[in-house]
């Protein structure tokens, strides 16, 4: 009973820290939020259903707005709809009734913010009739049920309980003829009740007493690793639920987008004669608020100041602006200062890079709402213009020229339906871009002229425009999300989209990030909030089945799509960071909020996403599934210790454990090595499996008769091991099977038992033996438990070693309590000897054979038949080879490590080498390429990749390799380098990247290499090998072959060329490969004028 309390107590203990522990977890989201709030009064009398707001102002009310004192009046309504863009407020009436809020622009909503402008308006709604009040009142009516974990684990221990009593019963019931034997004094009673205590004993064996707190335990460990990959849980069994997870329903923006509005295209008209127009199209690189991209034309990178339209459009994005960016040292990211469009405009002047201090912004002209554009006047040279952005329709209806390069040329229909057409094509294709087209006016009213406060006269000023040019921007999809969005199609799971934005821009993000392909027919699985209520109820319920992609939606939708979801017995997991996300994120098995969203929808939700991203809910939901098999591992173990007690009163024999060793077999076995079993890595194929169904009980089916096959040996073999010492041990009483089953009826007076001591039957040798024989075997089955289906060679036991420090830890307290007094007196034990160990070692290995053949029935005969039919998947991602142009590497099936050192890579037909760092890889079927000690396979171009000197990089035109300005070479005097076409290595400014006469660095016609600034570095002295700024160097481009360290060749037409005459040079002056006589589209060719290495045995083949 101590150690039962103790493990309770323990229980508790760990259940109080992880609550702690979380709340530091909140502390380290504070940062997420905002810094300051401003309350304000002023309001006036909310009860005079009147009051005056300005800028900065919170509403109090749900306010009816009566007029606007300002040009323009802007609302962050993020808080109550979820979309960060302002929304610009009128006064004018809404004619549709069922307009959604984002819809309502006459309506001021209580706890939205004043961003620009000063209003009057009046109350129509407060407390919890307000459209804030009414999402409070959603969430209380919405009860919390309790998680898949939570009924598996309620369900278990009714099982456990029922069937525990019923073994009970029966293991009294088998001994009853037994009640009156010569060992109780002839009592039945006495019988009775010793039988009684058996089986109470067989009661304490087979509860999992300790089940508790290992669970408690691995939920905690799973938060903590969830934790470091920025998911913090704030429900301990909603990590379980998370693994069952079928349905993500997420937010658009800031989830599976950057919620970072940037410029990806943007043109200027380059010629005009007639009625034809030409343009000049730019694409941006860089897709965050970091003013870091590149402007670039054809792919081909340009100046922006060479051109005079760009010079004057990056002019006019920087005067019709009040945004600004500023670096958040803490994060270590640019952020907004201002409106998302204007701040990507600054960020696209950032970019282009054109200024100088003669131009600067004088003043901003905010336009009246009709006119839906921006106009600022310049003047800092005569004679002054003005500039204007704004909606491209707009814009260009006012515009009667158009700027080619300098020149002002009259805009024609033919010509302005051109530049329609490309802006159309831009919002309506792919992209779906949000256009902005740019005019100047040259001959701008005066400013005293202009009368500023009544905003109908704007459109007399923005007349007579010049356009300029058109920017395209997006809040472009993050990175990893495409690779999330293919994972989760992998593993099952349905992804849709729920967003306040426009169907066009939703549908295509979708198709952008492989929600939907890009052919697919969209009919019928995408809808507006507007479209959704119109289906009648048994439609309602269909779309839900089928959607991917659901837009303009407020909160009573989200609600109704996870109640139709979960309709159909979908686990559903719901992420939103406003207010008005909180009743769905309530409503969902798993309410994921946003780091930066709103306290409200933290509270609501189970789990917070400290980064805000979309592939943090994939990885959680592999922890989760993750989670779940590591709690399967360790709930069987109770099984196997009751059943040697149920073989032991069943047979008739001696009493193998006594009620004091069973509680020490369960504090080892459910304690050190369950505990570590929550450390298990999850399986290779654990995100190629569909969802398991809530409803599939914790054990069943095959692994419930793969528990009793094992717990059946168990039992056999603890038996077993104390019925050797009787039957068969040389030091043992070799009494018969009848005499070992009737132990109870001995007594001196028993003819049958003549000759034979009964206090034989109470040694404590036979209780050594099975508590060993029981206590080895446990171990085995913690390493059988690595893995459900995978075998031990697949997933050997350093994967876990916490499990092999507990498994060492546990053997270490067994010999303890066998060798060290007085603790086998206390346990009722004694030494063993070299004999005795070696039986038990025989006796306990094999359940690892049997556990072995039982995974491989399951892997090759089950698994298939178990699962339900799924759609042919698409091939998993590759990484080409970095060496060889046609070698396919397998991304690592570990997704969170790439670099998994027991990760088989077949690198090449021949040969299966494990991918280490300190390990030859073969890059080909016949190169073998030595790499650095600290050589990191790059798995995306930023990594820094650093080579030794003797590092030959063979590469050629059909190879892929990350290139980008963050991917470092470094180079040194005895590096070969044979670069492919399109990769160019700017020359180091340091003297440590010499170009000397001896280094032979071959490139191809393409490949520019600007020329070091260090005066000391020498050039080429070949004229056929210039070294300018730009133009290309011309060397051979018929060959391209990998080299090996003893194998080289001429670069150029010229054969009598020398290789390198220093001896620190690994390449060998005594080999040559005559030039190619291939064609120049053949890489890599088996022609015999090429002769091989000595260390090359197969030909060189493409």
């Amino acid at each position: 009973p101590f150690v039962i309390l103790l493990i309770l107590v323990a229980n508790a203990v760990v259940g109080v820290w992880q609550v702690g522990a979380r709340g530091g977890a909140w502390g380290r989201l504070g940062h997420f939020g905002a810094l300051l709030g401003t309350f304000r009064n002023g309001f006036g009398d909310i009860g005079d259903n009147w009051g005056h707001f300005g800028v900065g102002d919170k509403v109090p009310a749900d306010i009816r707005i009566l007029s606007i004192k300002s040009t323009t009046l802007r609302v962050d309504q993020s808080i109550l709809t979820g979309e960060s863009v302002s929304v610009i407020k009128h006064t004018d009436p809404v004619p549709d009734p069922r307009a959604v809020n984002q819809d309502k622009k006459n309506m001021l909503f209580s706890g939205t913010n004043i961003g620009a402008g000063k209003a009057v308006g009046i109350v129509v709604a407060t407390g919890v009739n307000t459209e804030i009040g009414k999402i409070r009142d959603e969430m209380a009516a919405t009860e919390q049920d309790k998680t898949p974990l939570q009924q598996k684990l309620d369900e278990f221990g009714e099982q456990l309980s029922k069937v525990i009593s019923l073994i009970c019963v029966a293991v009294w019931l088998i001994n009853i003829g037994h009640f009156n034997d010569p060992v109780h004094g002839g009592s039945w009673i006495r019988g009775a009740i010793y039988y009684f205590k058996i089986a109470v004993a067989l009661a304490v064996a087979a509860i999992p007493e300790g089940l508790p707190a290992v669970i408690t335990t691995c939920l905690a460990l799973g938060t903590r690793r969830m934790a470091k990959k920025n998911a913090i849980v704030r429900s301990l069994p909603s990590v379980e639920t998370l693994g069952c997870t079928s349905v993500i329903c997420s937010d658009k923006t800031g989830t599976l987008t950057t919620n970072q509005m940037s410029v990806c295209k943007m043109f200027i008209v380059d010629k005009v004669e007639g009625d034809v127009c030409s343009l000049n199209e730019f694409s941006i690189t860089g897709s965050t608020y970091a003013p870091e991209g590149d402007v670039l034309k054809n792919e081909k990178h340009v100046k922006a100041g060479q051109y005079d339209g760009l010079v004057e459009l990056a002019t006019i994005c920087a005067l019709c602006n009040d945004s600004s960016l500023d670096y958040n040292e803490a994060k270590g990211v640019y952020e907004k200062v201002g409106e998302a469009t204007e701040t990507a405009l600054t960020c696209l002047v950032e970019k282009m890079n054109v200024f100088n201090t003669d131009v600067r912004n004088l003043s901003k002209v905010e336009r009246a709402n009709a006119c839906n554009s921006v106009s600022a006047p310049r003047c800092p040279q005569p004679p002054p213009s003005a500039s204007s952005a704004g909606a491209p329709e707009g814009v260009i209806d006012r515009c009667n020229y158009v700027r080619v390069g300098t020149a002002r040329v009259p805009l024609t229909p033919a010509v302005k339906e051109k530049i329609l057409a490309v802006i159309k094509e831009w919002g309506t294709g792919r992209d779906t871009l949000r256009c902005l087209a740019l005019a100047t006016r040259d001959t701008p009213p005066k400013k005293e002229d202009m009368v500023l406060e009544d905003s109908t006269k704007f459109a007399e000023y923005e007349t007579d425009l010049t356009f300029v040019g058109c920017v395209g921007m997006l809040d472009p999809p993050r990175k990893e999300v495409m690779g999330s969005i293919r994972l989760c199609r992998d593993a099952g799971i349905r992804v849709i989209m729920i967003t306040g934005d426009n169907k066009g821009t939703a549908i295509a993000i979708c198709r952008r990030i492989g929600i939907f392909s890009e052919e697919e027919e969209v009919t019928g699985r995408a809808y507006t909030g507007r479209e959704f209520d119109d289906l009648p109820p048994a439609e309602q319920r269909e779309a839900c089945r089928r959607a991917c992609c659901f837009a303009r939606v407020e909160p009573t939708h989200k609600s109704k799509i996870v109640e139709f979801l979960q309709s159909f017995d979908e686990i559903t997991a719901m992420t939103g960071d406003g207010v008005n996300d909180a009743p769905a994120l309530k409503k969902a098995e798993i309410g994921i909020a946003m780091g930066s969203g709103t306290a409200v929808a933290k509270t609501a939700s189970e789990m917070v996403l400290a980064d805000d991203n979309f592939s943090t809910i994939v990885a959680a939901v592999e922890e989760g599934r993750a989670i779940y098999n590591n709690m399967k591992q360790f709930i069987p173990p109770p099984l196997p210790v009751a059943s040697h007690i149920f073989l032991t009163a069943a047979l008739g024999l001696p009493e193998a454990l006594i009620p004091v060793q069973l509680l020490w077999v369960n504090l080892v076995t459910d304690g050190l090595p369950a505990t570590a079993l929550g450390f298990n890595p999850p399986d290779l194929d654990i995100m190629d499996k569909p969802p398991r169904s809530p409803k599939e009980p914790l054990i069943s089916g095959w692994l419930f008769f793969r528990y009793l096959a094992i717990g059946g040996y168990v039992g056999a073999a603890t038996v077993g091991a104390a019925a050797w010492w009787f039957l068969y041990a040389e030091d043992g009483p070799s009494v018969s099977y009848h005499q070992l089953t009737h132990f109870m009826q001995c007594t001196e007076h028993n003819a049958e038992f003549e000759g034979l001591d009964c206090d034989i039957f109470e040694s404590p040798v036979p209780m050594t033996m099975a508590l060993s024989v029981l206590v080895t075997i446990e171990m085995c089955n913690a390493l059988n438990s690595l893995s459900e289906n995978q075998s031990l060679v697949r997933m050997p036991p350093w994967v876990n070693i916490w499990l092999v420090g507990s498994i060492c830890l546990s053997m270490s307290l067994h010999f303890v309590i066998l060798y060290i007094d007085p603790l086998p007196m206390i346990f009722k034990l004694t030494p063993l000897d070299l004999v005795h160990w070696l039986m038990v070692l025989k006796i306990s290995f094999p359940v690892i054979l049997l556990d072995e053949a039982l995974k491989f029935v399951a892997r090759n005969y089950l698994e298939g038949e178990e699962r339900p039919p799924r759609p042919p998947r698409p091939p998993r991602p590759h990484i080409r080879g970095p060496a060889f142009p046609h070698l396919l590497v397998p991304v690592s099936p570990y997704p969170n490590d790439p670099m998994s050192p027991n990760f088989i890579v077949p690198m090449s037909p021949y040969l299966h080498v494990p991918m280490s760092p300190h390990l030859l890889v073969p890059m080909s079927p016949n190169l073998l390429v030595p790499m650095s000690p600290n050589f990191i396979v790059p798995m995306s171009p930023y990594l820094h990749v650093p080579l030794s000197p003797n590092f030959i990089v063979p590469m050629s035109p059909h190879l892929l390799v990350p290139t980008s300005p963050n991917f470092i070479v470094p180079m040194s005097p005895n590096l070969l380098v044979l670069m492919s076409p399109n990769f160019i290595v700017p020359m180091s400014q340091c003297p440590h990247v010499p170009t000397s006469p001896y280094l032979l660095v071959p490139m191809s016609p393409n490949l520019r290499v600007p020329t070091s600034p260090c005066p000391h570095v020498p050039k080429f002295h070949r004229p056929h090998v210039p070294m300018s700024p730009r133009p290309p160097i011309s060397l051979s481009p018929y060959l391209h072959v990998p080299m090996s360290l003893h194998l080289h060749h001429p670069m150029t037409p010229y054969p009598h060329i020398s290789l390198s005459l220093y001896p620190s040079d690994p390449i060998s002056p005594d080999v040559t490969v005559p030039m190619s006589p291939c064609p120049p589209h053949i890489s890599m060719s088996p022609c015999p004028h090429i002769p091989m290495s000595p260390h090359l045995h197969d030909p060189i083949s493409q």
